[in-house]
């Protein structure tokens, strides 16, 4: 950041009087500006066993496949954030149900939230950001074409653990080294 939003002065980074971080201040305005971790909000799609996957048609990854996920937007719940992604990436309409995985990813200043969903119907086709939307039985999941670690393991996890019939909740990490 280089400028104030509030009136243009150029910032400084300091440990503002009271706080613990460094952030951006204004020293004309005195302004602080908070900067805080970006919540991407996405679901696990399921047809009939199957898993909706979306192939990216933007970068980063183009060409690798993910679940639909995104940014949440202001003024939306998780679960909402969620439903509007799957529609933006993959047109398609699904209920959200439980909160399935949280993965922090602080090296990039991410949290992701997937939740498990029902796909309401078939009709799905590819959004702005999609090549092409593709429902897949378990075996025919591309895990070397997938975009993400973070899509990738809780993926796994989670057919791992419908297998066996226990779909539990779960929190995790991914650092730089281990991306």
């Amino acid at each position: 950041m280089k400028f104030c939003s509030q009136c243009g002065s150029e910032v400084e980074l300091r440990i503002p009087t009271g706080d613990t971080l460094p952030r951006f201040v204004c020293p004309v305005c005195h302004t602080i500006h908070y900067q805080n971790p970006k919540m991407v909000v996405g679901c696990i799609p399921e047809w009939k066993g199957r898993i909706l996957l979306c192939r990216r048609a933007i970068a980063p990854r183009e060409g690798k496949w993910t679940l639909p996920a995104g940014f949440m937007e202001n003024n939306e719940t998780l679960a909402q954030g969620a439903a509007r992604e799957t529609l933006e990436e993959a047109n398609a309409r699904v209920e959200i149900r439980e909160l399935y995985a949280v993965y922090n990813l602080p090296h990039i200043s991410q949290v992701y939230l997937l939740f498990r969903a029902k796909l309401l119907d078939l009709d799905f086709s590819p959004g702005i950001e999609s090549l092409e939307v593709k429902l897949f039985e378990e075996h025919e999941i591309p895990w070397d074409e997938m975009a993400f670690r973070v899509i990738h393991d809780p993926l796994k996890r989670y057919l791992k653990e419908r297998r066996q019939g226990q779909p539990a909740f779960h929190i995790g990490m991914i650092d730089r080294s281990s991306s």
